[in-house]
């Protein structure tokens, strides 16, 4: 493999920003652009330490740096790398970049480094792709999520179930090819209860994926309701900054208004609607069309009312548009005299919070109603792990197949039909994990990673 080099940080000014040199070569390409004040030749460094000194090309002084030296195999990468911590300045990041590449290095594609690691079995794919979802994690659950699948949780849950699996076909298969011999016949019961529990174990991964899905990416939620029953007021108190415009006058609102805000460990992708009301102004009808449309498409609904007023027609319209919803019914102004409760919501069989946007009350209780709405405040941090898409759709496909060979048991097929099923099961467990994946899965995974990692 060529020698591979990338800005490990972000492309911004910072405090200090990190080239990383990776393969065969990169001791070598170091050693031609770094001099240690130390006077120690860099090929004389030893694995895990680290020298101060500067960095030269064409007999310019690029920057003083710190260059670290990991030797193969013990580095991320597997390989011999070189790390040079410099300045943080745009400019002269890529300048020691520049200096790595025409010294014999490469640049590196998208995920190479973790690519390699991979490759050189230092990760499984399931740790290589928690690599990107601990760099992207917006909160504790995705983190400790990302972590657990870092540190080989998934791996082993999946190699655990294969392993049994690949423990079944052996003795189907030795019972099949060796008729001659004297080995016990496979019992059906015991080949029953061994698929169940597979099933089980790959259902349970499958149950956290959409609990993972909205930790990782947030929920997209609408604020909708009549005008002037504090929609702006409540998306403000949630963001914990003025963001909409809030007046006494009807209609403020005429686009849709949207932003995130973080309400305990859910990201909330609000989107601020116009108020749903008749009108004849041609532009708030307009804001109204998109207002209801952010209702059919949004997977949470604030549907706001206004506690100090009876409900009106235009409450009620709006209480049968969202009765097949997710939905939160948002009692607003409960800081003013009430005139509605949750009483009068209680056919609608929908949760009911009860707040004051503009005292700042209740943003706590909309939080937990959130958590028990999702199923996910009974999640333990410790345990959860959250797949991907990829990992999700292997798992789907194994458990469908041991679905099937269950259905061939109980209908008296011939094991060598079951056999079948189970090795394609196997196959998708294999595929998940990268033992049996395919070059073009490989490269989707690494394609999706950052430069640098």
């Amino acid at each position: 493999m060529s020698t591979i080099c990338a800005i490990s940080t972000p492309n911004a000014v910072g405090g200090i920003s990190v080239i990383r040199i990776s393969g065969e070569d990169a001791v070598n390409i170091a050693e031609k652009i770094f001099v240690p004040f130390s006077k120690t030749p860099v090929s004389q460094m030893n694995g895990h330490t680290c020298a101060y000194g500067k960095v030269v090309y064409n007999k310019k002084t690029i920057d003083d740096a710190v260059l670290t030296i990991f030797l193969a195999p013990k580095s991320y990468t597997g390989e011999n790398v070189a790390e040079i911590s410099c300045h943080g300045g745009i400019f002269v990041t890529k300048e020691v970049l520049r200096a790595c590449i025409e010294s014999g290095a490469e640049p590196a594609e998208p995920g190479e480094f973790t690519k390699r690691a991979f490759l050189n079995g230092k990760l499984s794919l399931t740790q290589a792709e928690a690599v990107m979802d601990v760099i992207s994690a917006e909160g504790r659950q995705a983190l400790n999520s990302a972590n657990l699948a870092h540190e080989g949780m998934l791996f082993k849950r999946i190699k655990n179930t294969t392993d049994n699996l690949v423990s079944i076909l052996a003795e189907l298969a030795a019972w099949v090819d060796y008729p001659e011999e004297d080995l016990p016949s496979v019992e059906n019961g015991a080949l029953t209860l061994s698929l169940n529990t597979a099933i089980s174990q790959l259902s349970q991964i499958l149950c956290d994926y959409d609990s993972g899905l909205i930790f990782r990416e947030g929920i997209d939620t609408a604020i909708v309701g009549r005008a002037n029953v504090g929609k702006s007021s409540l998306m403000n108190m949630l963001l914990g900054f003025d963001r909409s415009i809030v007046t006494d006058i009807a209609g403020t609102t005429r686009d849709v208004i949207e932003e995130s805000a973080r309400l305990g460990e859910i990201v909330l992708k609000l989107s601020d609607t116009a108020g749903i009301r008749q009108t004849d102004d041609k532009v708030e009808s307009l804001g109204v069309d998109l207002a209801m449309k952010k209702l059919a498409n949004s997977r949470l609904i604030m549907a706001v009312f206004d506690a100090s007023e009876e409900l009106t027609t235009e409450d009620i319209k709006l209480l049968d548009e969202i009765k097949d919803k997710q939905c939160i019914i948002v009692l607003n102004k409960t800081d003013l005299t009430s005139k509605i409760s949750s009483r009068d919501f209680a056919k609608y069989n929908k949760p009911v919070v009860m707040v004051s946007a503009k005292e700042q009350n209740g943003k706590k209780d909309l939080e937990n109603v959130i958590l028990s709405l999702f199923k996910l405040d009974n999640l333990n941090s410790d345990t959860t792990i959250f797949t991907n898409e990829r990992q999700k759709n292997c798992v789907e496909k194994a458990k469908n197949n041991l679905e099937l060979a269950l259905n061939a048991l109980e209908f008296g097929e011939t094991l060598d039909a079951v056999t079948v099923t189970i090795s394609k099961a196997c196959d998708f467990l294999l595929e998940l994990t990268g033992e049996k994946a395919t070059e073009a899965v490989v490269d989707q995974v690494f394609h999706n990673f950052c430069v640098g990692k």
